[in-house]
């Protein structure tokens, strides 16, 4: 079981990249520095910071622009300030100490106001990769990542898109994500020969499209 390990996320997505089908499905990312973050804030108005390497939603931070100022959130904190330079010296105090990247932010579907995503488990069984879970993963009240072990709530995949996006046919999302992890699984293989048990981790915005955050080849 689980075979090669990869812990970092800045290898996985550039391996992604490389294939135009799925880098539309890929939130842009670069590597965390001063002038990334205000031009990456400018466009997309909030973003996510996260460690490259490590999982469980551990040091996840949220940055984003509102009105005049800046906000940072981790866990349930949330800290606003005045102009960029002040809330960038105090991102480098809040982050712990390892090498981070900046994703853009996406505006999750949600129910009753609290974002949800879904992990879609894939492992290779001999030679035949089997998907064996599609569970969607629902934030606990307050908090912006989904992670259970920050006390998320677990609902079946159908059950999570059907409730967070009711007009949208869910049957036909399952099918999307099924084939995208398919052929991403394909792309990894090829780049890192000896993988056999992959994590992915998608987030579907308001409007219902798919996003793939992260993917894991050592899944919880």
């Amino acid at each position: 079981m689980g075979g090669r390990q990869l812990a970092s996320k800045w290898l996985k997505t550039e391996a992604l990249l490389t294939d135009p089908e799925v880098a539309p499905y890929i939130p842009e990312t670069r590597a965390l520095n001063r002038a990334n973050m205000q031009q990456m804030l400018g466009v997309y108005g909030f973003v996510v910071v996260k460690p490259i390497v490590g999982g469980g939603g551990y040091g996840v931070i949220k940055v984003a622009r509102s009105g005049a100022g800046y906000s940072i959130t981790h866990s349930f904190k949330s800290s606003r300030y005045g102009t960029f330079h002040d809330m960038y010296n105090a991102l480098l105090r809040v982050k712990v100490k390892r090498k981070y990247l900046i994703q853009q932010g996406i505006h999750l579907a949600t129910i009753h106001g609290r974002p949800i995503d879904y992990r879609v488990k894939y492992v290779k069984n001999g030679d035949v990769w089997e998907f064996r879970a599609m569970v969607g993963r629902l934030a606990k009240q307050g908090l912006f990542v989904t992670n259970l072990c920050k006390g998320g709530n677990l609902l079946s995949c159908r059950e999570g898109l059907r409730r967070s996006l009711p007009r949208i046919r869910s049957a036909a999302k399952r099918n999307e994500m099924r084939s995208l992890t398919r052929k991403c699984t394909a792309i990894l293989e090829q780049h890192f020969p000896g993988i056999g048990e992959l994590g992915f981790d998608y987030g579907l915005d308001g409007s219902g499209k798919i996003w793939i955050f992260e993917v894991n080849t050592r899944p919880q």
